[in-house]
Parts: C-alpha cells; structure tokens; sequence
C-alpha cells in the first residue's frame, strides 16, 4: 500500500501560498576568542566579511486575518545533499491550523552549491539548487558556512525590515527559529554564540542535535559535520532570556548523535523533551519510499511528529505569554560497567519499549516494539530510521483479548498524553486513527 509522507503538504488545501525570494547581503564570520567552553556561554566577534545571495521561501495564509503573529523560520537541513524541511515536515498541520508564516532559509553551502551527501538516501533525486536548476539558481552565491550563522540572521532581519511582498501587511509579533538534526547542531552554534549578539530570535526548538555543535566554519566549503562528531559535549548555556526547548529521539540519545552526553536540567528558559519509541527519522517523513532505504527491518513508525506539534505550540506561547512547556522524565537508561568496558542501554518494559520519556500512545497501548536503534551493521541512514519488531500473537492476545481492548488501551493512553500536555487535543483524532489495529486479527 502506497502511503503518502507527511511532508508532501498541499499548501492549497489548507488556505496557504508559497513564494520563494532571493536574500543577498554580506555576511559576517565569526571566531571565539576565549575557546569554546562546554558551558555554551560563547562569546563571538567578527572575523570577516564576504557576499551572498540565497534562497529563501515563505509559506503563508493566503487569508491575511488568518495570520497568527508567529514567524517560524526553518534552518533547512542539508543532510542529504538538497534542502530539506523536516521539522515543518513533522509540524506542517499544527503550522497551517495556527495560521503562522513558515520561512525556510537555505543557511547552508552544501544546500546551494553540489557535495556529497552526508546521507545517502538512494537514488532520491536530491541535488543543491545550482545542480537542480542552474538557470534559476545560478546566481546564488554562499561564500561557505562559516557565514551561515549570519546568512540566517540577516535573512530575518530582511523579512522584518524590508517587508517583502508575502509579509507587507502582517502585524508580526514574534519570531523562533526552528531546526532538525544537522540543523539542530547550527542551532546549538546559533543560540550559544551568536543570538546573544543579534537578539533576534524570541525562542528556539532544537530538534534532534548531537552531543556537539556545528563548528564555526571555513570559507567556500560546508562545514564538517562529522569531524566534530568526537568534539566534547556542548550544553546550551543556561543564561538566555529566550527559551529553548530541546526534543530528542531514542537515536539522538543512545545512537551516534550520543546526545546523552550533554543531559542538563530543565530551567525557567529551557526543556529537554525525550521522546520514547521514537527515531531520529520515521516512517511519516518517508512514506511509500521506505523500501529505497535498503534497511533490513521495517523503519519505526512512532508518534514523534504530534509531540513535535506539540513542542511547536508551547515554544510559542511560551515566547509570547511566558508559560512554560510542562517537564518530561528522561528516558531510562541503564549503565553496565565490566572492567574497563562501558555499554549503555535503555531500560524497557516486557516488550522490549525503552522507560520514561515523554509517552504517546504507540508505546503505551503497544502492538509492537518501536525502536531508535536498529541492528548492528546498518547503513547510516538505516541508523537514523531505527526499526520496528513484530510482536508473538500469544503476547499480544494476552494483552488485548479482543480489538476492542485494544482500541480502549490506545484511547486511554491517547487522552493521558493529551492530559500531560504532550500531545494537542486538536491532533486526538489523527493520532486515534493512527493506531496500527491492523495487528489485531482476533
């Protein structure tokens, strides 16, 4: 069965328009003078200058009276090769249904200019702009992500103060920035170093970031993700007067990101959501196009996106009203100490489903075992989609003796997540609909 990924939103179809903009300036780099320290208090000043000119798209209500005040601006992922929006991937209905202006911002060299790919996804078709439309796009120039921090900042400060055509009418209360994965480590580089000089975000949502940082970056080329995998644990610095909310998947956590790494306490300005049964990327994200990825299991198939909707929502109205998210556990980890040898592991219940974290109904009324790590050997974008397991019929009948059972088990856990506040009323019937029943035959 064919099943269309979440990503693929019809903008027509929930009253919304996109445009797409060039933004050209000359963007700042920076250098920290006193190091890096794992504390994240940075402090930055300007090491040169050079050109640019990117690519900036701007989703919003075609109804003026619809706009909620909110400007959500994407830090387009570059993972694959191509620009990517996961994060409105995750939260395009929580997005629309607000009435927030959505800006993806291609921040990045490897989205404009053609590298490798730090993940193989197959034979996707995903190019840089310059390789999928050299006519179009030719004349983007991105002097290397060095500049990106302030190619970002200056993009918003265009929309804010130029008022491009799609943004002249609206009364735009607050911006957040938001930003998945490889773009989750920009955000952490962002927050740490740079918002305190440009104050120019109201909050942040950082989904899906490593143990690190992106480092600060060389002209004309993208900077080295993975080289700074082995770089010591980054925490966001605790004296921001912004928020910024943190939500992780098992993958983040325990897989190579090893954001475990860089745990640190809820505050009045920040909150760090783990997610259970949930990975780095799933199967709404990619859809009919699972079978491409090559991965022995099927990809896991958890609830993250309602807890991103959700985390979505909470950032805002914290920004705007103060009121802070609620705080969720951690999830359960375990530490085995052998000699010299050190194995962490999650701790999880009798079906195999990882403890704590923020819960959704897929691992609390459970058909299955729902993991963020996938088996030994797998390719690196199989790490990133984690797996899931069938579960023995005579476990589940003793469970749930009838479908009936089953859908009261789901219904409840649904109606508690809500009740936490992690996942909206307004998503109940999607997520009640999304309860894989069909493992239920008795």
């Amino acid at each position: 069965m064919l099943t269309r990924s979440l990503a693929d939103v019809r903008l027509r179809d929930v009253g919304y328009e996109q445009t797409e903009w060039a933004c050209s300036g000359h963007a700042e780099s920076y250098r920290a003078p006193a190091g890096l320290p794992t504390d994240g208090r940075w402090t930055f000043e300007v090491r040169d200058r050079a050109e640019f000119t990117t690519r900036v798209l701007i989703r919003r209500p075609s109804d003026d009276g619809r706009f909620s005040g909110t400007v959500v601006v994407e830090w387009l992922n570059v993972s694959s090769g191509s620009d990517s929006a996961p994060v409105f991937g995750f939260s395009g209905p929580e997005l629309t249904r607000a009435g927030h202006v959505w800006v993806g911002v291609s921040a990045q060299w490897a989205g404009i200019v053609a590298t490798p790919a730090l993940v193989d996804v197959g034979a996707s078709g995903l190019v840089a702009l310059q390789s999928a439309d050299p006519l179009r796009y030719g004349g983007l120039v991105h002097p290397g992500d060095a500049y990106a921090y302030d190619v970002f900042t200056q993009v918003v400060d265009s929309l804010l103060e130029d008022r491009p055509e799609p943004l002249d009418d609206l009364d735009i209360q607050r911006v957040v920035a938001v930003g998945e994965s490889q773009s989750a480590y920009a955000l952490v580089t962002y927050v740490n170093g740079v918002q305190p000089r440009s104050e120019r975000f109201d909050g942040f949502l950082i989904h899906s970031r490593g143990r690190g940082a992106l480092p600060l970056g060389d002209a004309g080329r993208g900077a080295d993700v993975e080289g700074s995998r082995g770089d010591p644990p980054v925490l966001i610095r605790d004296d921001l007067d912004v928020p910024v909310l943190v939500l992780q998947t098992e993958t983040d956590v325990l897989g190579f990101l090893d954001s475990l790494s860089c745990r640190q306490p809820d505050t009045g300005r920040f909150r760090c959501w783990e997610v259970a049964g949930a990975a780095h990327a799933d199967l709404s994200l990619i859809g009919e196009l699972e079978t491409m990825l090559g991965c022995a299991d099927p990809v896991n198939r958890g609830q993250q996106r309602f807890v991103v909707r959700s985390a979505l929502r909470h950032l805002v109205d914290w920004a705007g009203t103060g009121t802070a998210p609620p705080s969720a556990s951690p999830l359960a980890v375990a530490v085995d100490e052998s000699g010299s040898t050190v194995r962490r592991r999650f701790e999880t219940d009798e079906l195999g489903n990882v403890l704590g974290g923020v819960r959704t109904p897929c691992v609390d009324a459970a058909v299955e075992t729902l993991s963020g790590l996938c088996r030994d050997g797998e390719s690196h974008v199989c790490q990133l989609f984690g797996r899931r397991l069938a579960l023995p019929d005579a476990v589940l009948r003793d469970r749930y003796p009838t479908l009936a059972s089953y859908r009261e088990a789901y219904t409840a856990a649904t109606d508690r997540a809500i009740d936490d506040g992690f996942i909206l009323g307004d998503d109940r019937d999607e997520v009640l609909e999304d309860a894989p029943a069909d493992v239920i035959t008795w």
